[in-house]
């Protein structure tokens, strides 16, 4: 399934449940959602992974560039694949898999559409969390023709030097979405982009109980800051919700279900935070928050099309619990 399914699949709350993800062995190889058996459809080899999306310009053409960072026994891998946006063909695909007898940067040729492209990276002052992405202290980059078509990491002026690469003065990427696993008893914590080169913000997702009935409780906080807050849990374990960042819309989107109803103890919650580019998906809405005392950030009547110019950027957040 080409990725742009991934994402259409990713706005479908009904669905969310059935994320077309699922991952092989190698935790690179993306296949059909039906040869998962897992609860949410995701693997337990997938857990260690964080998989990002770029859109970009190769060579006049519009492609996707899917960064997969994953972390075995072995330590940490990281497997790019190009696609084709119109055709969904996968153009080539490349693993590089550091151990402790290689070194940590690098570079190979790849061929698109019969070019020379040069995937170059940097990870050895990388600086890595809990999870398998790194913090700082990185670079990957992509070339064609002189040109720079994608770079992430923050040693970009690094990168550029290495490759004495131009950026391209009519394109630019864009990152469209983030997929990643995020563990924990009751707080669960990451770091969240919630629009293309847009700040950095610390999300966190906690689930409470009041104590007194033991009724489950929801809770996003951005920055230190409560966004939204869900109260009876147990009834409203699915929904959406939206709140504002950096002036923006940014629509909420849970699942958890197998947190509260689940026979297994494997089970994860889902959550969807979508960025919306135009302001109109806050009109025509209802408040869902139980709490006054929050900024009454209205709910989404609708989820609205993709491919419309007020898509934005996705993240999507598998969260474990861990008993």
């Amino acid at each position: 399934m080409s990725k742009v399914g991934i994402l259409v699949g990713f706005l479908e709350l009904q669905k969310m449940r059935d994320f077309p993800s699922c991952f092989g062995e190698n935790g690179v190889q993306v296949v059909d959602a039906s040869c998962s058996s897992n609860v949410g459809g995701v693997s337990k080899g997938s857990q260690n992974m964080v998989t990002c999306i770029h859109r970009c310009k190769l060579l006049g053409k519009s492609c996707l560039i899917t960064i997969i960072w994953s972390k075995n026994l072995m330590g940490h891998c990281l497997s790019i694949e190009i696609e084709d946006l119109l055709s969904h063909n996968s153009l080539c695909k490349v693993d590089v898999r550091p151990s402790l007898f290689s070194k940590r940067k690098g570079s190979k040729c790849l061929e698109v559409y019969s070019c020379r492209i040069d995937l170059y990276w940097d990870l050895s002052l990388a600086k890595f969390g809990s999870g398998p992405e790194p913090l700082e202290g990185y670079y990957l980059a992509l070339m064609c023709k002189g040109q720079m078509v994608l770079v992430i990491g923050d040693l970009k002026k690094e990168a550029f030097k290495k490759t004495n690469a131009i950026t391209p003065t009519l394109s630019t990427p864009i990152f469209i979405s983030k997929r990643e696993h995020l563990f924990g008893k009751r707080i669960y914590r990451t770091k969240a982009q919630f629009c293309d080169n847009g700040q950095i913000h610390d999300l966190k997702i906690e689930c409470c109980t009041n104590g007194i009935d033991d009724d489950p409780c929801l809770m996003v906080c951005i920055d230190r800051k409560t966004v939204m807050q869900v109260k009876h849990l147990q009834w409203k374990f699915r929904g959406n919700y939206t709140i504002l960042v950096d002036g923006l819309p940014v629509e909420v989107f849970w699942d958890v279900y197998n947190w509260l109803f689940g026979n297994s103890g494997f089970g994860n919650a889902v959550f969807v935070f979508r960025s919306c580019l135009s302001a109109e998906k806050l009109w025509a809405t209802q408040t869902l928050s139980d709490d006054p005392c929050i900024p009454p950030w209205p709910s989404s009547a609708s989820l609205g099309d993709p491919k419309l110019p007020g898509f934005g950027f996705s993240l999507v957040l598998y969260v474990w619990k861990n008993e």
